[in-house]
């Protein structure tokens, strides 16, 4: 992370802007010595004192990354940005380098990209932030092959899915046929056993004993047939 110069706002009282840098300067002194939290403490009170002071804005994003606590310090990035044009060139590089290096961490390469790029029209002679910009450009087209890998994956996938979901119902549609063939020869074949029981019937009652009726002539042949 690259520091800022103090920055002196006019507009302040000679006491008030002697107080912001003085605790900008403790501020940088603690930062430098890995003391972020001390540091931190240092550049909140140099705010509180003028909100607007960009090198207490800027060295306090600075130190919220140390902590990683990224989030928080984009937004003051990004604010700082929105004057990027009346900053001086030097700071101006700073704080695009920087915002830069958090869009890298969150693998947001196009972004990072954006603002190395913004870096470097106002320091063009950066090598860091040249090197990282070539690194996020790499990083880009590498993820963007990734993601159209993924995305052919996901589509073969879902064509595979469709393909089985369809296999599944042609073998549910010719279960189903069976089953309806199947209900439809029932009737038939119960019909068959029916006329067939029936003819048997016929058979049995056509060639069974006489009960009744009988011919006289028969009874007696039988009679015959049981004599001593």
């Amino acid at each position: 992370l690259l520091l800022l110069g103090l920055l002196v706002s006019f507009s302040l009282s000679g006491y008030a802007q002697k107080e912001v840098r003085q605790l900008a300067r403790s501020g940088n002194k603690l930062f430098q010595k890995e003391q972020y939290d001390k540091a931190e403490l240092e550049y909140r009170k140099a705010l509180e004192i003028n909100p607007s002071d960009k090198v207490a804005n800027f060295n306090l994003a600075n130190t919220l990354v140390r902590t990683e606590r990224g989030e928080e310090a984009d937004k003051i990035y990004q604010e700082m940005l929105k004057e990027i044009k009346i900053l001086p060139k030097d700071e101006a590089a700073d704080v695009a380098h920087n915002a830069g290096n958090l869009a890298m961490a969150k693998k947001d390469y196009a972004k990072a990209i954006e603002m190395y790029k913004e870096s470097l029209r106002r320091r063009p002679t950066d090598e860091e932030t040249r090197y990282n910009l070539a690194l996020a450009q790499k990083l880009l087209e590498q993820q963007q092959q990734d993601n159209n890998e993924e995305n052919q994956d996901n589509k073969d996938n879902q064509e595979q899915q469709q393909q089985d979901n369809q296999q599944q119902q042609n073998q549910q549609d010719q279960q189903q046929d069976q089953q309806k063939d199947q209900q439809k020869d029932q009737p038939n074949k119960q019909h068959q056993l029916w006329k067939e029981s029936l003819r048997f019937s016929r058979f049995l009652i056509g060639n069974g004993p006489r009960q009744c009726g009988e011919d006289p002539s028969s009874l007696s042949t039988r009679r015959e047939g049981y004599a001593a």
